[in-house]
């Protein structure tokens, strides 16, 4: 029984301002997608990686892949118009015999390999499982910029990625979905839709996902910090 990851990398990214998608700006002479790839073929949960693009990417996505000679493969498939719309279609093409399917942000580069093998043997066991971290900022429910209350902190998780799930949960969660039109920010608030409880670990305060600018110069911290730790344990 495998272990595919869904990586979707289909959005537009016009939060960073510019024409080129986020996923494929450079990081370190990289685009910010073949960093998160390196990730998960370096995995030993994950079997098989799906990348989902737009199809006037797929192109450009292969000669990254070629490039980087992959110890998985890595597989493209077009994305949609929506994320949602993008794992669904990459879920459509998982092989037979998918236990678990991991779905990952392309532009979260910073996980850590331990942590996608914790969330992976979370939904083996419980079926489905997400990383996130506590806030540790006053969260505010706010009504037309008036304040309309005040949530406890303790209630408050930030969500993160990787997101995993036993494949008949997930695959269950998106028809109803789709069924009943309903649209979900992330997987497990479609698997939450369903009714199946989703169980929560500790996620970690590197695993930024780089949406806008001022994003950079911290992620750029971080792959000279990988970098070191890299050369420390030659």
């Amino acid at each position: 029984m495998s272990v595919l990851a869904i990586i979707p990398a289909a959005g537009s990214g016009l939060r960073m301002g510019g024409a080129t998608p986020k996923q494929f700006l450079s990081l370190e002479g990289v685009p910010i997608f073949v960093h998160t790839l390196r990730k998960f073929a370096a995995s030993d949960a994950i079997d098989e990686i799906f990348l989902g693009v737009r199809p006037e990417d797929m192109d450009r996505a292969a000669k990254e892949i070629t490039t980087e000679h992959f110890s998985k493969q890595v597989r493209l498939v077009a994305g949609g118009t929506s994320r949602q719309e993008t794992v669904v279609r990459c879920l459509n093409e998982a092989p037979p015999g998918t236990e678990i399917v991991a779905v990952h942000d392309a532009v979260r580069p910073f996980v850590e390999l331990a942590l996608i093998r914790q969330v992976v043997d979370a939904a083996r066991q419980d079926g489905a499982a997400i990383l996130a971290i506590p806030s540790v900022d006053t969260v505010k429910k706010v009504e037309r910029q008036i304040i309309s209350g005040t949530i406890p902190r303790e209630r408050i998780v930030l969500a993160q990625t990787p997101q995993a799930f036993r494949y008949t949960i997930l695959r269950q969660a998106f028809d109803r979905a789709l069924a009943e039109g309903f649209y979900g920010t992330d997987e497990s608030s479609l698997v939450e839709h369903e009714g199946h409880e989703v169980r929560v670990l500790m996620g970690s305060d590197k695993n930024i996902k780089i949406t806008k600018p001022s994003d950079l110069p911290l992620a750029r911290l971080y792959i000279a910090q990988e970098r070191d730790h890299m050369r420390e344990g030659v």
